[in-house]
Parts: structure tokens; sequence; C-alpha cells
């Protein structure tokens, strides 16, 4: 009996069929799972809204992303409200409006207006405002889809918005537009003090080709300022060569100064003109070519002729041009105020910005840290050139009195330790083993030092030192010097020392500066009645000194005053106690009337070291009286008394002007400003106590009790 025959399984078996079947069945499965699962995560994501509405715009789903933004729970808003009814109703009626106003037919101003482009298969994607559920709002980017019945593409289903929260980007925008303007500003101001200026101003690339001018350049050359950009500056001379010759001398020489030319105007007139000139370089140190400032001599030329032969004609155009000098630095010190407004504002908008939340993008931190290093150099130069000005123009007012030198190196310290560690310099201070003090102004003397100590540090080497001195050079003269292991100064460069402007080849080598402290600081050693110096050793280092008088322990003559002379004290049996305010910057005269108050129950005394401090403590505790310096760091005495009056809660508060200002135009200059007494420092005990217990009894009745 033969067997049957084998039989080969083909595509067609139907035990294959079942198997594959199977498998397809089960990857179907898989895929679908796996698809829900994505699209419950899509959906539930807490980073955007998603709002799924029926075609009536009824909402269906509202995901967790939806809940955290606007504040409503899913249970809230399905199947009862439409996404219409949580945002700006001004905004839908407008989009409305606007919709159809472009399609030439109405829009009803409701759910429909969010979706009508989106209903006819356009892609919509704009800005809405969203209301939360406690009436707060926020701006959002909403994007709208129109869902589609998978059977019959052409029937919409229902709506998919999703919406991620624009506050950030709004807010950024916003603070950009700001900062924007603040720019718009500083570079109108900086215009206007350009073409404010009686020179006739330009600039020119290296090759000597005009790249900028003011008006009073185009009134010289009778050419406007289109025609003049671009041209060789030597064109508009009658000395073309000599005008050349000029350019080449600032390029080798980088400053000229009282450099003649005479100007030919396009119609033939001509002025003689000086010219000073200087160059400059950007950032990196590299040349980019020359500014310069013609001042009209024609007048002065024929002024020269006249006066040598009459001298008396000699010293009235010396007043003039005297006179014309401090109009420059009160215009250079005005200008300075004006440029501080909105610098100060683009520094602080720039550094708000850095510190943001969330924080900026690595290219966005990048430009605002290139604001805040040019801003702060800026406010470098403008705050020395205003110094410069003040200083120059014969108004700055110095309190030159007994100050702790222990006090002010500490101080000194803190300031510029951060720097020198920054630089890796390590620093040295004098120790004190007594008191020392030293006749100056508390402040102008920080400043001086503070100035020194920046520079030996600046311009040091890596991993340098700088040592500070403290010595009696003579009797009653005291010299700080400042010794630093820096490259050192040839004697040519050292002779060039407290020059305005002139940094001693140090722009060449990118270290930034304004070439004015030096020169700020020996005008001040100077009003505080002492010298400023110099040595140098290249490859060694430099010392820099200043010498200024010693001064006798005023704490001790006030403590002994106090001992033997007898104060005359008000009973204060049944009397409150009265608050007193002593706003100074001098710490060693806060000790003197703290010791003071202290044998006074009847009192209790607030402090403050500056004018805007003691204001605020005004406002805040409305003493009885105040006791007012008049030189403070930031506002003077006078200044911040004025501001207390202006207040109407403080107007009434006896104000008592306490100075070493003590000629009598500076007492008679108080008084007339409105300080109720002035006194004047050293403080005489009893006429301080009697002052001190008539602005009482004036703080209790209003009145000033009869003597």
């Amino acid at each position: 009996m033969t067997s049957p025959p084998s039989r080969r399984h083909s595509d067609n078996d139907p035990a294959d069929a079942t198997t594959t079947g199977s498998l397809t069945d089960r990857l179907h499965h898989d895929t679908f799972l796996k698809t829900g699962a994505l699209q419950d995560a899509i959906l539930n994501s807490a980073n955007f809204s998603s709002i799924a509405t029926d075609e009536q715009g009824v909402i269906q789903i509202f995901n967790v992303g939806a809940e955290r933004m606007l504040g409503y729970t899913a249970a809230d808003v399905l199947n009862k409200i439409t996404p219409a009814e949580i945002s700006d109703p001004q905004e839908v009626i407008a989009r409305a409006a606007s919709l159809s106003l472009e399609l030439g037919t109405t829009i009803a101003p409701g759910f429909e207006a969010l979706v009508f482009k989106a209903s006819r298969g356009i892609e919509d994607i704009y800005e809405l405002t969203y209301i939360r559920k406690d009436g707060s709002r926020f701006p959002a980017v909403v994007s709208v889809t129109a869902l589609r019945d998978v059977r019959d593409h052409n029937g919409i289903i229902g709506y998919l918005l999703i919406g991620t929260d624009n506050t950030v980007r709004k807010q950024a925008e916003a603070e950009q537009e700001k900062l924007d303007q603040l720019l718009r500003d500083q570079q109108f101001y900086t215009r206007s003090l350009i073409e404010s200026n009686i020179d006739a101003l330009m600039t020119t690339d290296p090759s000597g080709i005009i790249t900028d001018v003011n008006n009073q350049m185009e009134t010289l050359t009778g050419r406007s300022r289109e025609e003049l950009i671009g041209a060789p500056f030597k064109n508009y001379f009658t000395d073309p060569a000599r005008a050349e010759a000029g350019i080449k001398r600032v390029l080798s020489e980088s400053k000229v100064t009282d450099y003649e030319l005479t100007a030919r105007a396009k119609d033939g007139s001509e002025t003689v003109v000086s010219y000073n000139a200087t160059t400059f370089h950007d950032r990196d140190g590299i040349l980019k070519g020359v500014f310069a400032a013609a001042r009209d001599v024609t007048e002065r030329k024929r002024w020269d002729k006249v006066l040598q032969e009459n001298t008396v004609e000699l010293e009235k155009a010396k007043a003039i041009a005297e006179k014309a000098n401090l109009a420059k630095s009160d215009f250079l010190s005005s200008m300075s105020h004006e440029l501080r407004s909105p610098l100060n504002a683009i520094l602080g908008f720039a550094q708000l910005m850095e510190s943001d939340t969330p924080g900026p993008t690595l290219a966005q931190k990048a430009s605002i840290g290139q604001i805040l290093h040019a801003g702060w150099f800026l406010l470098e130069l403008i705050n020395d050139i205003l110094d410069l000005a003040v200083i120059e123009s014969g108004r700055l007012s110095l309190s030159l009195e007994a100050v702790s030198l222990p006090e002010v190196m500490i101080e000194c310290q803190a300031m510029i330790d951060p720097q020198a560690q920054k630089r890796g310099i390590s620093m040295s201070f004098p120790k004190f083993e007594r008191p020392c003090f030293i006749k100056a102004d508390r402040t102008r003397l920080k400043q001086v030092l503070i100035n020194l100590l920046s520079n030996a540090i600046k311009y040091n080497r890596t991993g340098g030192t700088v040592v500070v001195d403290c010595d009696l050079t003579a009797p009653g003269r005291l010299r700080i010097s400042v010794t630093d292991t820096g490259a050192g100064l040839t004697p040519e460069l050292l002779a060039q020392l407290f020059q305005a402007f002139n940094r001693l080849g140090k722009e060449a080598t990118g270290e930034e500066g304004t070439g004015i402290g030096l020169v700020v600081s020996k005008r001040l050693v100077e009003l505080m009645e002492g010298t400023i110096g110099a040595q140098s050793t290249v490859g060694v280092g430099s010392v820099f000194w200043i010498e200024l008088g010693a001064d006798l322990d005023p704490h001790a003559d006030f403590i002994k005053a106090v001992s033997t002379t007898l104060i005359e004290t008000p009973s204060t049996t049944g009397t409150r106690t009265r608050l007193l305010l002593y706003i100074e910057d001098n710490p060693a005269n806060l000790k003197l009337v703290e010791q003071l108050i202290s044998r006074r129950p009847d009192l209790r005394l607030l402090t403050a070291q500056n004018g805007k401090d003691g204001i605020s403590l005004a406002h805040g505790y409305l003493p009885d009286v105040i006791l007012m310096d008049i030189n403070l760091p930031g506002i003077s005495g006078i200044e911040a008394m004025k501001l207390i009056r202006l207040d109407p809660t403080t107007a009434h508060i006896p104000i008592v002007a306490v100075s070493a200002n003590a000629i009598p135009s500076d007492i008679a200059k108080g008084i007339e400003a409105g300080f109720f007494r002035y006194l004047t420092k050293p403080i005489k005990v009893n006429e301080f106590m009697e002052t001190l217990n008539v602005a009482l009894a004036f703080a209790e009745s209003g009145t000033v009790p009869s003597t």
C-alpha cells in the first residue's frame, strides 16, 4: 500500500494564515496602544494648553496645561462654555470686525471669530489674551486646527486650540523697546552736545577723509554735511599741504594743540582757526581716526595785534578768555549731569535684563554684557569730567577737618580688594598702633586714594604687589605712598603726568581708562592744602604719593571739654524723650555727638552718613530736631535740608547746620538757605547745648524762647 503524497505548505495554508493573522493583529494592537499613550502624553502636557471643542465650540477636552494656565479644572468648563468665554471679549470683537472687513461678510463676535480661518482649512496662529478663573490675564499664542471626520474629510467634528503662555516674550519685547528708546535718547543727547559746541567739530579717518561734522563746521566751510563727509579734510583750507601735515602730526604724536590754519568757505571768505586734535581708538585699541575742534581765532588775532601796544586791553582779553573758559566748564558740568540720567537708566534696565527669570540666551547675555561694559566705562568718564569741570569752575566746596586715617584705610581696602583679587595682586596696608588723624575732606581723600590704588592694580603685572605706607616727612606733614610692581614709566612719560586725557601710551595696551583721574586727584589734593607726586623706574615699578597736614585727635579734646565744662540740662521730670537726628559722614564727629547726647537722658539719637539716608530717616521717624553737616557724599546738606523742607510732614522740623565751613560768607549762605542755626566745627560744648535747647523748645512750642 502506497503512502499518500506529502503536502507542501503554501501561502494559502490556513494554518499559516492563522499564525500570520494573529501576529498582525498583535502588531496593530501594540501600535494602537502606543499611539494612544503618545496622544495622552501630548494632550496632558503641562507646557501648553490643549482645548478641544465640538463643532459648536463647546469645550470637550481641557488638558493639564490648560488647567495650570487658566486656573479652571476640566469639570469647570467641559460641556459648559466655549474658548471665547475665557478670552478677552474686546479682542474677540476686534478679530470679528477685522475678519468681516477683510472678507466683506459679517463674522459673529464669538467662537466663530476664533476658528473662522481654521474652519476653511487655513492654518491659523494668532495672539490672544486669556482670562484666568481669578480674573487675571496673560497673553498667549494660539494655534487653531479644525478636527475633521476621518470618514468624511469635509466634515468638521470639532476644533483644537493649542495655546502657549506669551508673557515672558511680551515682557522681553517691552524691556527691549524701553532699552531701544533709552539708546535713542542717549544718541540724541550726545548729538545735541556735539551740535551745541561753539567750535567746529569733525572726525576723519587715518587718511584724512572727513567722516562726520557738526553745524559749526558747515558754517565755517559754507558747505552742507553731505558735501563734507567723504571729502578730503585738506580741501577746505588755503594751505592744503599744511592741513595734511597737521593730520600726519596728530597721527604720529596722538595730540596737537593750537595748530593754526586758514579755512576757505564756498563763497571765498577766509577764517583763521586754531585746531586742537587728537586720535581716537576703538575698545580694542585700533586707531579709528582723528577728532578735531576748530575755533575761530580771527578776533583773537586782531586783539593780539592791538594788545602789543596796549597792556590794559591785554588784561581785558584775558578776562574774556577766563569767562569763556568758565562758561565752557559750566556747560560741560550741566551736560554731564544730563548724560548721567539716561545712562543710569540704560545700565539699570540692562542689569534687570541680565538677572531676569528666565535668564537671557547666551547671545542675549553677550549683548547685555557689551552694553554694561561700555555703559560703566562711559559713566566713569562722565563722572571724571564732571569732577574736573566742577573743580576748574571753582565751585567745589570741601570740608577740611580731622579725619581718622586708619578708618579711611580700612574702607579703601574693603573697596579695592575685589579688584586686586581679580587680577591676582597682593595688597599690603599699614598697621596703626595709635590713633592717626589727617587734615582733609574725608570723601575726597577716599576718592584720591581709591584712584591711586586702582591705577596701581590696573597697571601692575599679574601676581604683582601693591604696598601702602604712611610716614611723617616733616613736622605736621603726613605722606601716604602707594608702591606697585608694574612696568614703570620713563622720565619722559613721568614728566607728562597730571595732563588731562593723556594716558601716557596706555591706550595702546587695551587697558581702559579716561586719562582724567590723576588730574582730578592733583586738583583735590591741592584744594586740601597738600601735594602729590610720583617716582618710577622702568621694569621695577612706580610710587605715587600724597602729602597732607597731620591733625590732632578731636575726640580726646572733646571729652576733655565735656568733663570740664558745666552744661545746663533742662529738667526731664514728666517730659517725653525727644528724638534727635544727626546727618554726618565723618565717624569721628558722629562719636563726639553720640558721647555728648549720652549725657542727656531726655534725648535719643539717630544717625545717618549721607543726605539720602538722612532724608529717609527724617520721613520715617519725624525727629524733633535735625543736625546737618554741609559737605555730605551724594547730595549736600543744603540740598538735603531743602528736600526735607519741601515735604509737609517734615517741613516744621528745625534743622541746625554743623559744618567745618566757618568763614562768614558760608555761615550767611547757610542761614539764608533756611537753617535754624549754624554751628561751626570744632564744636563748642556750651554753644552746642544752648543751640540744641533752643531748637528743642522751638520744636515743642513753635517759638524761639527769649534769652
